[in-house]
């Protein structure tokens, strides 16, 4: 008879790769039946995902100039709120202005639909970061790679989670304590 291959549940995820660096994790199943016969193949093994720690193995901060900002589309945020609530932890979270310096053109190269909202990342633009929980962090009260302790005009480094080509350099402008985002140039720290 013709048997297809049968694998394990994925196992949970590891830990980043390194810490203070933009790395990944990984999850991984194994074969429990190798496939006989002209049976289906076995899927990939192995899954990575990209990850971020901002605490040294020591459990010492992270140096800020290392890491860049994490940023994914601010609709992500209407259900991490939801989630926050039902949590209980609804802390209140402030944003910052950024005008865009320089954008990688791996942004527009974007073939999946949740990395569509990258195409709209332009040069000279003015965008809108919220911090908000889980990425606020509770001992530093900031999120990482929001630029508080940065120069005037000093270039600060972002990249978009999903597609770790998107990328580029902005200066800070301000930083609000009410959230007043326009939905279009809309984004999350991660």
């Amino acid at each position: 008879p013709v048997i297809p291959c049968v694998v394990s549940q994925w196992s949970v995820w590891s830990g980043c790769a390194e810490p203070c660096k933009t790395t990944y994790r990984v999850r991984r199943r194994h074969v429990i039946q190798e496939p006989r016969n002209g049976g289906e193949a076995c899927p990939p093994l192995e899954e990575r995902a990209g990850c971020v720690e901002y605490w040294t193995r020591q459990g010492t901060e992270c140096k800020q100039s290392l890491i860049p900002a994490l940023i994914t589309t601010g609709g992500f945020g209407k259900a991490r709120k939801k989630r926050a609530a039902a949590d209980g932890n609804g802390r209140a979270g402030y944003c910052v202005e950024f005008q865009l310096v320089a954008i990688m053109p791996g942004c527009l190269h974007s073939h999946h639909s949740y990395t569509h909202w990258m195409q709209y990342l332009r040069e000279g633009h003015t965008v809108c970061v919220e911090c908000q929980h889980p990425a606020l962090d509770s001992r530093s009260l900031h999120c990482y790679g929001d630029g508080s302790g940065s120069k005037n005009n000093q270039l600060l480094h972002w990249q978009a989670v999903g597609n770790p080509r998107c990328k580029g350099t902005w200066k800070r402008i301000r930083q609000l304590d009410t959230c007043s985002c326009p939905s279009v140039h809309s984004f999350l720290f991660i």
